[in-house]
């Protein structure tokens, strides 16, 4: 009972992980992406789509990760290219995304498919108190790698180091000579990917089936998570685990009768948020706050 408890928070953790440490890179470099549900929701109907009608799971994730990307290249191209307000954009690309990923999965609903499978026999799962651990699919493993190389990258790398200086000061980044304008668009194409990888891993794991509106408030909970994390990679896996885990918590609580308020479970993850922004405002710990520039748009003098 414990370990199928633990095994459905790591395996609610993945998409999450997976969003935040995209979105983490956005912010890094001074863009802020609120479109997260919306790109979410495309990777995990394209996915669902592409798996249900080529049979093969890889073409499936393949779709998710590039309509993720498409999907932010619609923000880059409004933000980046025109220059407007980001969080009206990002907002618009969730209604937009929501949508038109309802309109499209309309044709799916009702239908089912085979799930990931795991990585390791189940002699291995089978194994008591870190039997768990080997019973998660290839994403679930992907998605910590992924966050150790952007850990690796950001703050180990000089081209990380040129991402973080056009989210504090874009334009001293500028003149320096680094093409501010090409990082952010590398980083929101990069935030999309990670999104629809996300999404995709809801209707191919999670529930092998297609619902509309199926991330639930996934998007805006990673939002927070990157927050939550104080913008730090090393921060996302286990936050996204503690968030998964009152995901869960609400969902048992609604099948054992608690008396618990499910609404209250469902602000916990942004009660938690606004209390890290608290403690990250105080005195001493500055080096954890949002990059400077974030949200600011750069416009070219050339």
């Amino acid at each position: 009972m414990i370990d199928a408890l633990v095994l459905t928070i790591l395996m609610t953790s993945v998409p999450l992980i997976l969003a935040a440490t995209g979105e983490l890179v956005v912010e890094r470099s001074g863009v802020l992406n609120l479109g997260l549900e919306g790109m979410m929701l495309m990777g995990a109907v394209s996915a669902f789509a592409l798996t249900y009608v080529s049979g093969s799971l890889l073409v499936g994730l393949l779709a998710g990760v590039i309509s993720g990307c498409l999907t932010a290249a619609i923000f880059g191209f409004f933000v980046l290219g025109l220059a407007t307000n980001q969080v009206a954009t990002g907002l618009a690309l969730t209604i937009f995304g929501t949508g038109l990923s309802g309109l499209i999965g309309s044709d799916f609903v009702g239908k089912a498919i085979e799930g990931l499978p795991t990585v390791f026999p189940e002699t291995f799962s089978n194994m008591p108190f870190i039997g768990v651990f080997f019973a998660l699919d290839a994403i679930a493993y992907l998605s910590v790698f992924i966050a150790f190389l952007v850990w690796i990258f950001l703050f180990k790398s000089k081209y990380g180091l040129i991402l973080r200086a056009c989210g504090i000061s874009h334009n001293s980044a500028h003149s320096l000579g680094y093409k501010v304008l090409t990082v952010r668009w590398c980083s929101i194409l990069f935030g999309g990917m990670m999104a629809g990888l996300g999404g995709a891993y809801l209707p191919l794991m999670l529930t092998p089936h297609w619902s509309e509106g199926m991330t639930s408030g996934r998007g805006w909970i990673a939002l927070a998570l990157v927050v939550f994390a104080s913008w730090m990679p090393s921060r996302i896996i286990y936050g996204a685990i503690l968030f998964g885990a009152i995901t869960i918590m609400q969902l048992a609580g609604q099948a054992r009768g608690w008396t618990i308020p499910p609404q209250f479970l469902s602000s916990l993850p942004y009660i938690a948020t606004i209390f890290v922004l608290v403690l990250i405002s105080s005195k001493g710990t500055a080096k954890y706050l949002a990059p400077s520039d974030l949200t600011r748009p750069f416009i070219s003098s050339k």
